[in-house]
């Protein structure tokens, strides 16, 4: 009796065994073949083509080849056209399927659209929320390392409130206050700048030292060496990020087996989390110790203040405290670097600006450190500004999800579809800014963004639009406006002929291989430190020499009196 129950048991069981495989292989399919050509025909349907899915990848391998061959080699010259090296995959999609298309990075949908009128009404509505940080750790694993459930991947309620925070910590009347801190930075900068006369010197990475310090200073009320930790290990993490942008994962097989990138990464997080709780307890022991009788106004003292909260609404968790300060770590320091660093790569090679910006600072602060007030006088800076934001870009690209099925312009949107704009695009349209798109023409903004853009506001967004707008806007612009005017007071900029000219984005949009400029090579092109002459006791803007033909004399230098001093 024995014997057929144990046959009808193991029958039992493969039976159920079977049926689970079926089950189970009836999901696969459905997530990795039949979903992703249901939404392609739909797509098409309504008039959006794109490259074919391809089972499990999507157009992961193509879209990395494009990118590979792209930045194989320096762009020719010094050209501005850079959408194609930078996002060569949406370029060439832009170019074989229209404006707007539909692409897959793995079995995700990723409609593209470059028409504004949609990136208008997509970024201003709020049917069409960020995607937040549960919903990138399953596409973005690495990237949510980065930014964790900060201010930039929250939504709802918690993002009115970290919002609200951020603010309160970077409105007009606090912006005034961090001056003098961002003007101390830029001095530690230019004192670091006498000590390597005669070498070359890479502006990227001089201007991640400022930012870094800067944010620093005004968001956490530390030094840049307080917080240099964390700056290196986010760049590590940007890094690894970078490398695993277009690689298919199987979000089950990575619980189960981890790659080295997903091992260092997890050490990362750790060590970031690590080293901001220590200058949090630095802040909270100045408190309980009686140094302090607050947690201070600056970012981290409002983050402070709602992590000891005693409404459970209004309270901060360890990880959210962590997570944004990751999120001002990174953000505010990252995104002004880029766009310092690309507005002194224009100037170096557009001197005619260069002293147009030189001449505008002089009549407005002459040797004085620059001050709020005359910041808003600069008009010739922020067309110049302006104009880098246009061509070069810090962020090149946005995303927005489908949450249910929606509505954008005439076209029917699939629930679990995102939505990418590239700015860059944008930024680069001939349609929108005419056959010189491609000129560094900061006279475009002379009469200001809206009528540079014809009042379309979708064909500028280096802030993005609508309310996920940049919060630190105001804080970058007038950070950078400080910095260009100390530098530019004191300096006449050239670049090295050793600079190779290769844009790519690492999160950010950034110099491949940095920006070289070489001392001695500039004192050739009239360029002068402020402190390397004797005298030091006015700043007065270089003429230009002849290349290779410059020897300073009191002359050229009439109100310093070289010799007497």
């Amino acid at each position: 009796m024995n014997n057929p129950m144990a046959k009808t048991s193991v029958l039992v069981a493969a039976c159920s065994v079977c049926l689970s495989l079926i089950i189970a292989l009836t999901k696969f399919l459905h997530k990795y073949w039949w979903t992703p050509l249901r939404v392609q025909h739909f797509m098409a349907s309504q008039g959006i083509k794109g490259p074919p899915y391809k089972f499990i990848h999507g157009n992961n391998k193509e879209s990395d080849r494009l990118r590979q061959e792209a930045l194989r080699n320096p762009m020719p010259g010094l050209s501005h056209d850079i959408f194609p090296r930078v996002q060569p995959q949406i370029h060439a999609r832009i170019k074989s399927y229209g404006k707007n298309n539909l692409t897959w990075r793995g079995t995700k949908a990723l409609l593209i659209i470059t028409e504004p009128e949609l990136v208008r009404e997509l970024l201003k509505s709020n049917d069409f929320p960020k995607r937040t940080s549960r919903e990138r750790k399953k596409d973005d694993e690495f990237a949510i390392k980065i930014l964790g459930d900060g201010l930039v991947t929250s939504e709802g309620e918690k993002w009115a409130r970290q919002r609200k925070l951020a603010n309160h910590a970077f409105h007009g009347e606090s912006l005034k206050s961090m001056s003098p801190a961002v003007i101390a930075s830029v001095e530690t900068m230019l004192e670091r700048w006498k000590q390597i006369q005669g070498k070359e010197v890479e502006l990227f990475e001089q201007f991640r030292l400022l930012t870094s310090e800067v944010i620093s200073r005004t968001a956490f009320g530390s030094s840049y060496l307080d917080g240099e930790k964390i700056f290196d290990m986010l760049t590590k993490l940007s890094v690894i990020t970078n490398r695993n942008i277009f690689k298919t994962r199987f979000t089950v097989i990575s619980k189960f087996w981890k790659t080295a990138d997903d091992i260092e990464a997890d050490k990362l997080v750790k060590g970031i989390h690590k080293c901001v709780m220590e200058i949090v307890k630095k802040r909270e022991e100045r408190v309980s110790n009686g140094e302090a009788n607050s947690f201070g106004t600056d970012f981290l003292g409002l983050l402070l203040n709602a992590y000891h909260d005693t409404d459970k609404k209004n309270k901060l968790s360890e990880q959210d405290l962590v997570d944004e300060c990751k999120t001002f770590y990174f953000a505010g320091q990252e995104t002004t670097n880029s766009s310092l660093a690309w507005t002194v790569f224009l100037l170096a090679t557009h001197p005619d600006w260069q002293e147009k910006a030189r001449r505008e600072v002089m009549e407005v602060f002459g040797d004085r450190n620059p001050n709020p007030e005359g910041i808003g006088k600069l008009k010739i800076m922020t067309m110049i500004i302006n104009e880098t934001l246009r061509l070069y870009p810090p962020v090149t690209a946005m995303v927005r999800k489908v949450e249910t099925e929606a509505k954008l312009g005439n076209l029917i949107l699939p629930a679990d579809m995102d939505v990418f704009v590239s700015n860059l695009a944008l930024h680069h349209d001939p349609d929108l800014w005419g056959d010189d798109v491609n000129v560094f023409k900061p006279e475009r903004f002379a009469e200001g963004i809206a009528n540079a853009t014809k009042h379309n506001p979708a064909a500028f967004l280096p802030f993005s639009l609508g309310p996920r707008s940049c919060v630190g806007m105001s804080f970058a612009l007038t950070e950078m406006k400080m910095a260009l005017s100390m530098i530019l007071q004191r300096y006449a900029v050239s670049l090295s002929p050793t600079y190779s000219h290769s844009p790519f984005t690492q999160l950010m949009l950034q110099p491949q291989h940095g920006i070289q400029t070489d001392e001695s090579y500039m004192w050739k092109h009239g360029v002068a430190f402020a402190g390397s002459l004797p005298c030091d006791r006015g700043i007065i803007p270089p003429r230009q020499f002849p290349r290779h033909q410059y020897e300073p004399t009191d002359e050229d230098w009439p109100n310093s009196k070289m010799a007497g001093c």
